[in-house]
């Protein structure tokens, strides 16, 4: 059981290995975006679903998408209405993403900023970060850093203990939406967008 300081973890993430914390929705599993098959390994997660990537603003994750200005418009306006927040975008990739983010569809990724402060405190300082839910695949996402530790021992999940009243996040996956000309649905989560 590998519970650590939130400076232990950042430098973990920052060095390449696997991480654990809170978001506003339900705790993630986090990597380096080029470390993303740890990600798949240790979930037991098939390769076509894709990961998260997940940053600390809006900023930080427009490199990793393309597309004309004019869906860059759009795709602004509702980052900037729903982000910090429980909805991951879903658009078309740039050539920065690493092809272990998606590896059956490199020509998307799904980008989210969480509205949780350790979560954002993490990602600004290791910079975006492959992510999903911190569960074996199949089953419900665990709600508890404890539990994390427990089940993942070679994850490095961040202490509990200090952040006990700013850790629980809603317990509900994010919404997911994705660009096709027009958005799509894939997940409905807390956030309901009306187009």
């Amino acid at each position: 059981m590998t519970q650590v300081s939130l400076v232990d973890l950042i430098a973990g993430a920052r060095a390449g290995l696997l991480v654990s914390f809170p978001t506003d929705t339900v705790p993630a599993l986090a990597a380096l975006p080029e470390k993303a098959p740890l990600i798949f390994e240790t979930k037991q997660r098939s390769q076509d679903k894709p990961l998260i990537l997940m940053g600390a603003s809006a900023e930080d994750l427009w490199p990793y998408v393309q597309g004309s200005e004019n869906e860059l418009n759009i795709w602004q306006e509702v980052a900037n209405r729903h982000w910090p927040g429980a909805l991951t975008l879903v658009l078309p990739a740039s050539h920065k993403v690493p092809k272990q983010m998606n590896p059956t569809d490199p020509t998307t990724i799904g980008i989210r900023v969480p509205q949780s402060a350790i979560a954002q405190n993490i990602l600004a300082q290791t910079g975006p970060l492959a992510t999903t839910s911190a569960n074996f695949s199949g089953q419900q996402p665990l709600q508890r850093l404890a539990e994390i530790a427990d089940q993942f021992p070679e994850v490095l999940t961040l202490e509990a203990t200090k952040f006990d009243g700013a850790i629980s996040g809603i317990g509900v996956p994010s919404t997911v939406s994705k660009w096709n000309g027009t958005w799509e649905i894939l997940r409905q989560g807390p956030v309901k967008l009306n187009f």
